[in-house]
């Protein structure tokens, strides 16, 4: 067997220790040497098996099982340790590659941190003078909604904006922009000028035809009034007239009314007492009904039973007389007759 540094003895093999386990795993079959002298020692126990028949030989078995079994866990727990040892490598490998990661990222940012600022600085320096052109050209993006007031505070901020070497590279192009700028403006606050006072005149010449209308409005509602407290007057003298014929024509209305009123009841009255004599005479009429054709009833279930009887008794007489010609004694067979058509012979009925 590979002579390997003892860890542990199981009475049959020597267990690996762990530093020199990995190779005996990592060796193709190499475990034959440790299965070979396990083997050995089970052969030499079964070449000379202890007797059965005393406690001694019968323990000496169950000792050589327990002596396999604390072989095969005390070999294959060093396995499993190496397994999960080498399950840990990963981890530890990537844990260091991210250090390596982290800290090489670290000094890499280090190293351009002074470009960063200055590219940083660049940019601030450059977004400042842009956003300064902005301003000039949005002071002229909503020219046409603004008024002459407006206009005027707009061109007074552009001009107050100095134009020189603090400007650098865009120093041109802001003398462009406010130029055009102020061009716009100041032609945009011509038209609205214009267009205000258009619109004044216009408001002046409204305001003088609201006046005359309103004045017009007045004497002709001056007018009207006057005319309609004329009809006023009259219509009330005619609603007077009226009122007092309607007065006289819902007096003799309501006399006629009564009297209608009172012939009605009276013939409401006639008409009740008739239906309910006549309800009285229906329902004389339709109970009378009932009880002859309840009679009618009684007496056709009567015939109807009646005939039943005949007709079982003729053929019960029939079935008496075939048994009796049949040879049955006569008792016997109206017993049996009787029997059957009380239903208590199984399997045996009378067709009526």
């Amino acid at each position: 067997m590979t002579a390997v540094a003892e860890k542990e003895s199981t009475e049959l093999v020597t267990v690996p220790s762990k530093e020199t386990a990995l190779e005996v795993f990592k060796t193709d079959k190499g475990l034959d040497p440790y299965l070979a002298t396990i083997r050995e020692e089970l052969d030499a126990f079964l070449a000379e098996p202890p007797t059965l028949d005393t406690a001694k030989g019968r323990q000496a078995y169950a000792s050589m099982a327990h002596k396999i079994a604390r072989s095969k866990t005390a070999i294959d727990n060093i396995g499993k340790e190496l397994v999960a040892d080498l399950k840990q490598l990963p981890k530890t490998i990537d844990a260091e590659r991210k250090r390596w990661r982290d800290q090489l990222d670290a000094w890499r940012d280090e190293a351009r941190g002074p470009l960063n600022e200055w590219e940083a600085a660049e940019e601030a320096r450059k977004a400042q003078h842009q956003a300064g052109i902005e301003r000039l050209d949005l002071l002229a993006s909503d020219i046409p909604n603004l008024d002459s007031k407006e206009l005027a505070n707009c061109i007074a901020e552009a001009e107050a904006m100095a134009i020189g070497e603090h400007w650098e590279e865009y120093e041109a192009e802001a003398a462009r922009t406010k130029d055009r700028v102020l061009s716009l403006l100041r032609e945009g606050l011509a038209k609205r000028q214009a267009y205000e006072a258009e619109q004044a005149e216009l408001a002046r010449l409204r305001a003088e035809a609201e006046a005359r209308e309103q004045k017009e409005r007045e004497e002709r509602i001056a007018r009207e009034a006057e005319e309609r407290a004329r009809r006023e007057a009259e219509a009330a003298a005619q609603a007077e007239r009226d009122a007092a014929a309607r007065r006289e024509a819902e007096a003799k209305a309501a006399a006629e009314r009564r009297e209608r009123e009172h012939k009605e009841a009276i013939e409401r009255q006639r008409r009740e007492a008739e239906a309910e004599r006549q309800r009285i005479e229906d329902e004389h009429r339709r109970r009378e009904e009932e009880r002859l054709a309840d009679e009618r009833r009684q007496q056709d279930e009567l015939a109807r039973r009646q005939a039943d009887k005949e007709h079982r008794a003729r053929i019960n007489r029939a079935a008496l007389e075939a048994m009796i010609g049949g040879g049955m004694p006569e008792d016997c067979a109206k017993t049996a007759i009787t029997l059957i058509a009380k239903g208590q012979i199984p399997s045996i009925t009378i067709s009526y």
